[in-house]
């Protein structure tokens, strides 16, 4: 039965209508999956010796941060892991056992490269404390545990993935734990290290996570076969309904509709709310820049970056999907009479508010001096001149229908590959850094603040010439982007 659900799962992806379209985008992913299963080995491989360097005693100072280790990656499945899934409705009419296709369902997520990446670091590790003389046997009973924890993650991701913004959650109790024992207030590790090191020197303190696994695989089980028939997700959610007129709006026109209707859409829909979530999120973001504590980062044109994506978070995650916010009805729009440039040109204002608004509440970055917030403000009319235009014409080419109703993939979707999308991306942190290097080099920070500032400036005086080749470019795009939000496989 397995073999056959192989063979249609198979049959599925070379028939799919988007099959062609993503192969490169696979290809592409192949390659990143390659390189960062080196990253892992090289990691498994080296961290005891540069522990060692360290005059830290390796087994001990990586069970201590273990509970970070799984903590961030239970926030980087809730992001980016999607959960496979079978086409259940053929399923259930045919004579297959409704166990067996939980069970293959199940299956399907325990060969996720975000489950077999980590026994590229634990593997080779061990490895190395095997030939530094450690217990092999202690070491393959500490490993089944490191797998079982693994595993727990996983099927944590699916029984909460449904819950909105948990990720948010996990991600504030790792800053919040982290920033406690950098200032030395409250430090978990020393909780949590006795544990991690026990698994290794008490015998069959292993079974704990083994079984704590097994148990969420049952419940998983249960929770997924219980939902499993015909007519699911069909029932309607009643709620209170809430009507918002926002006719301080309508003195704008067809652009004041075209706003309302996007307001709307953020305010009522999963997948929009957690867009506003990863916009405040990239705010804190310059602190890995600005506050000096990464050597790398603490560099002019290094500040200018970050800048870029504090004052542009909803720019980047909002931005890139126009027009596939509104796939669910974009067939409808297009046999209205609707102006494309009142389409584009609400999409546009919504994108430039934003971006000053995150520039205003980025205030906070004065802090650490006027010469770190004007660079904030710089990337800010960089972004409203030159990115805005571009992450509307990169629109065009992003033929991606959105599930609005789903809070996953906030950073992105790996349909929405285009090479001409990737190619308009390039501008888009390139130039800035570009420019501002040029200042640099000839010794002028203001400069360099200058061109890019100017470029802004530029792209703000001629946004009537760009949006027409914009318009132009979505009304040639039209129907191919009609086709491709029919397609739902």
């Amino acid at each position: 039965m397995i073999k056959n659900f192989i063979y249609l799962e198979w049959k599925a992806f070379i028939r799919s209508a988007s099959f062609g379209k993503n192969l490169a985008m696979k290809i592409i992913l192949g390659f990143l999956m390659i390189y960062f299963s080196l990253i892992f080995i090289g990691m498994g491989v080296g961290a005891f010796y540069i522990l060692k360097e360290m005059h830290l005693e390796p087994f001990v100072t990586v069970n201590r941060f273990l509970i970070y280790y799984f903590l961030l990656d239970l926030v980087i499945r809730l992001l980016l892991q999607s959960i496979p899934v079978l086409n259940i409705k053929p399923l259930l009419v045919l004579p297959f056992k409704k166990p067996v296709i939980v069970h293959f369902s199940l299956g399907k997520t325990v060969l996720s490269f975000f489950n077999w990446v980590h026994a590229l670091f634990f593997v080779p590790f061990s490895v190395v404390l095997a030939i530094e003389g450690y217990d092999i046997t202690a070491i393959i009973f500490w490993n089944l545990a490191m797998l079982s924890f693994i595993y727990i993650n996983n099927f944590l991701n699916i029984i909460l993935s449904n819950i909105d913004k948990l990720f948010v959650v996990f991600l504030g109790l790792i800053l919040v734990l982290g920033g406690a024992q950098y200032y030395k207030l409250f430090d978990v590790t020393i909780f949590t290290t006795p544990f991690f090191q026990g698994l290794y020197n008490i015998k069959g303190l292993f079974l704990i996570p083994v079984l704590v696994l097994a148990g969420l695989y049952i419940f998983s089980f249960k929770f997924l076969k219980k939902n499993l028939y015909l007519d699911a997700g069909l029932s309607v959610k009643e709620d209170v309904a809430q009507t918002e007129n926002l006719s301080w709006l309508n003195q704008f026109g067809t652009l004041g509709t075209f706003l309302k209707n996007d307001i709307k859409l953020i305010k009522r829909n999963k997948r929009s709310k957690t867009t506003i979530f990863m916009s405040i999120l990239f705010l804190f973001y310059g602190f890995l820049f600005f506050s000096g504590g990464i050597e790398t980062y603490d560099k002019p044109v290094m500040h200018l970056l970050a800048g870029i994506f504090v004052s542009g978070g909803f720019l980047f995650v909002f931005g890139q999907f126009v027009p596939s916010w509104d796939s669910a009805y974009y067939q409808l729009m297009m046999t209205q009479n609707i102006p494309y440039r009142g389409y584009i040109m609400a999409k546009w204002w919504l994108i430039v508010i934003a971006t000053i608004i995150s520039t205003i509440l980025a205030s906070f970055y004065i802090y650490f001096g006027w010469q770190i917030y004007l660079t904030i403000v710089v990337a800010a009319i960089y972004n409203i001149g030159v990115n805005s235009h571009l992450v509307l014409l990169g629109g065009a080419f992003t033929k991606t229908p959105i599930d609005l109703s789903n809070a996953g993939g906030a950073f992105g979707d790996k349909k929405a590959f285009n090479v001409s999308a990737m190619l308009l991306t390039l501008p888009k942190i390139l130039l800035p850094l570009g420019l501002y290097g040029t200042g640099i080099y000839f010794d002028n920070k203001n400069l360099g603040l200058a061109l890019v500032a100017g470029a802004g400036v530029l792209g703000f005086i001629f946004k009537e010439k760009v949006f027409s080749l914009i318009e132009k470019r979505y009304k040639i795009e039209k129907y191919s982007t009609i086709n491709a939000y029919k397609q739902k496989s």
